[in-house]
């Protein structure tokens, strides 16, 4: 259930990041440093040496998978972002073996069955252009990136509390993107932009991914990555509420799968 609550924080990622102008290296550095920010007093003293080197690669695949899922959605609609990068379960349960884990078939029809329901909340929405392809690829590197992230997290969850954990893979995103910003874009972003930056290192930073750190120690890393599958269905719901776009039965068939799916991939784990 705490997970269930945290994903449905990060869901507000994709409608919050709507309203923001700043280019998307900045957009992803401010919400990583001010979520950083945030969390370190409360977990500077929980960092471990033997434990950082985890946490600080785990970091830069969450640089990865922001920097080229926010870029994404300048290019593409919000519904063809959101389901390609929603395939990084698939890509976690795939190399969940290097951590001894190993999915069962219950995870796969599960997994099947939440992406086709994510393929039919985004098919009203899906973009053909050369522009929206190369957001459709960016999109589907950040699932890759994602998958990269979780996987580490599990790893580093094993010997390393959550919010030490978090706040040091979070400052080592912020980092390397804020290097990265400042080489190929700016820091500096529109006035209008920091109420929305600010919630969006607190909801769907600070609240929901904190809140999969948190999950990683406790469940296997395919089963928090099929949870994170509902992502899509809160960011329809969002956007519908927020931009007013409508909600067709397709869309809530769509939906009605997803979360069919994540239950009975979550029987994997009685497996």
């Amino acid at each position: 259930m705490i997970l269930a609550l945290g994903v449905v924080a990060i869901s507000w990622g994709g409608p919050l990041v709507r309203f923001t102008t700043a280019p998307s290296l900045t957009v992803a550095a401010w919400r990583l440093a001010l979520a950083a920010l945030a969390l370190l007093p409360f977990g500077l003293r929980g960092w471990r040496r033997n434990d950082a080197p985890f946490a600080i690669l785990a970091g830069f695949f969450l640089a990865a998978h922001f920097a080229s899922w926010i870029q994404s959605l300048r290019l593409t609609s919000v519904a063809s972002s959101v389901v390609l990068v929603s395939t990084s379960p698939l890509f976690v349960g795939l190399f969940s073996f290097l951590l001894g884990e190993k999915p069962g078939r219950a995870f796969w029809l599960g997994v099947s069955t939440a992406l086709l329901g994510t393929i039919l909340i985004g098919l009203d929405d899906l973009s053909i252009s050369q522009e929206a392809a190369l957001g459709d690829l960016l999109a589907l590197v950040g699932a890759v990136a994602a998958a990269g992230y979780l996987l580490l997290g599990r790893r580093a969850r094993k010997t390393m509390e959550a919010i030490p954990y978090a706040s040091l893979a979070y400052l080592s995103a912020a980092l390397l993107l804020v290097l990265c910003a400042r080489a190929f874009s700016t820091l500096v972003p529109p006035k209008t932009d920091w109420p929305w930056l600010i919630l969006i290192a607190l909801v769907p930073q600070v609240l929901g991914h904190t809140t999969v750190n948190w999950a990683l120690g406790r469940l296997p890393a395919f089963a928090v990555a099929m949870v994170v599958l509902g992502e899509p269905v809160g960011a329809a719901l969002w956007a519908h509420l927020l931009f007013h776009e409508t909600l067709s039965p397709l869309q809530g068939l769509g939906m009605i799968l997803v979360l069919f799916g994540i239950f009975w991939g979550l029987r994997a784990l009685r497996e």
